[in-house]
């Protein structure tokens, strides 16, 4: 079987074929990559990332307050993407073809409101459910549904469901009447996460979808507080924060059948999960450190726990540069964003980590693309994407998935 993929691979890898892929020929080595600050002001953070890693949501502070949204591109570097007519943005997430940038923004008369930017049309106002403002804080993969929060005509704030059809759907409470916020969606928008007053003392992360309307996550023992940040491509993996006994809040993952796990810490009391991979195997965020100011961006999957980016990587940063916040990372786990000290500049940054795994058409994630990864995309061609067999995202396995396997294959192994 192998020599015969190995003679199917050469046959089909033609010159046209080369030449079409030669612009994704990204190193397969570590790297980070520091977002210089704009002018005019003083720090940036890197809130999301494409699934190629080529597309990075940025937005830039002021010490006064003033704020900027940015998307930063591989290509061209950073394009400041305006406001609505008022002064400030900020932008807070990228669909995962990186096509579709969400955030806030002021219009003309100084209200703030969810905003949905692309390159052709530019910052569209997505209006707001009845009160003067409003806030995107994620999109779908494709970026055809965004999810975040509005004032409702007693301005209270709602979480809110945006598709162009439909425009800005409230998605209710949980039974209580103080707010309700959404910051994370599946990648087909079916499933949306966030928390919300319940009526009774607490604020609960919560689940939501169109059939079954929103779902109380509860808290960790006798907490009375929970946040849902992110979900998993599919809707399965929640991560987010709970409030525990003796601990503050703690970083959580949740599942259906496990119920709502503590991630644990590094050293620290606290912790934030903020950012899932596609499939929900690896969760980013921030932790406590001891005998520190400024916490430590982290990652966890099940067999490694927690660990500090800035020891895994130690390599990629110069002396006095740290890591601090884990803001997002993409579809396959590979490419992590967040905002730490870069000491070259003696600023505080935005900042792309390249972790090179997975290897570009490294399907089952062991190291090496060969008979495998290709037996895979093989199988599933055809089928519905946002699954590791979906190399570049776009919802479906088809020719593209198949020629990246075949142009990397042999790599690492």
């Amino acid at each position: 079987m192998k020599r015969a993929t190995h003679i199917v691979v050469r046959a089909l890898l033609s010159a046209s074929v080369l030449s079409s892929l030669a612009t994704v020929g990204w190193s397969q080595q570590p790297s980070i990559t520091w977002f210089a600050v704009p002018a005019g002001y003083d720090y940036c953070q890197a809130h999301s990332v494409s699934a190629d890693g080529t597309v990075v949501a940025i937005t830039a502070y002021s010490n006064f307050g003033s704020h900027g949204a940015y998307r930063w591109t591989q290509a061209s570097g950073m394009q400041y993407l305006g406001t609505l007519g008022g002064a400030g943005s900020l932008a807070y997430n990228v669909s995962a073809n990186g096509a579709v940038i969400v955030g806030v923004a002021r219009n003309a008369i100084g209200q703030w409101r969810a905003f949905r930017w692309t390159q052709a049309t530019g910052m569209q106002d997505l209006g707001a459910l009845g009160g003067p403002t409003s806030s995107a804080f994620s999109v779908s993969a494709d970026g055809s549904v965004i999810v975040g929060r509005s004032d409702n005509p007693s301005e209270r704030w709602r979480a809110f469901r945006w598709t162009q059809a439909t425009g800005m759907q409230d998605l209710g409470t949980l039974g209580g009447d103080s707010y309700c916020e959404a910051y994370g969606v599946s990648a087909d928008g079916s499933v949306i996460v966030g928390r919300s007053d319940n009526g009774a003392g607490s604020i609960p992360a919560f689940r939501w979808t169109q059939a079954d309307g929103m779902q109380d996550l509860g808290t960790l023992p006798n907490g009375t507080w929970s946040w849902g940040y992110a979900v998993s491509a599919d809707g399965a993996v929640i991560v987010g924060s709970a409030e525990g006994t003796n601990t503050g809040f703690r970083a959580i993952r949740w599942t259906q059948v496990g119920g709502m796990q503590d991630l644990g810490a590094l050293g620290g009391p606290e912790s934030f999960a903020r950012g899932v991979s596609g499939d929900g195997t690896i969760i980013v965020g921030w932790a406590d450190v001891p005998n520190s100011r400024y916490s430590r961006a982290f990652r966890w999957t099940q067999a490694t726990g927690m660990q500090d980016l800035n020891q895994v990587y130690a390599s990629l940063l110069t002396s006095g540069s740290f890591l601090i916040e884990a803001h997002g990372i993409s579809p396959n786990g590979r490419y992590i964003v967040g905002w730490g000290w870069n000491n070259a500049r003696r600023r505080f940054e935005g900042f792309l980590l390249d972790t090179g795994s997975p290897r570009r058409g490294d399907v089952d994630r062991n190291g090496c693309v060969d008979d495998a990864d290709l037996l895979q995309v093989l199988f599933a061609f055809g089928e519905r994407g946002y699954r590791n067999e979906d190399l570049n995202w776009d919802g479906a396995i088809d020719d593209a998935d198949l020629l990246q396997v075949l142009f990397h294959f042999g790599s690492g192994c």
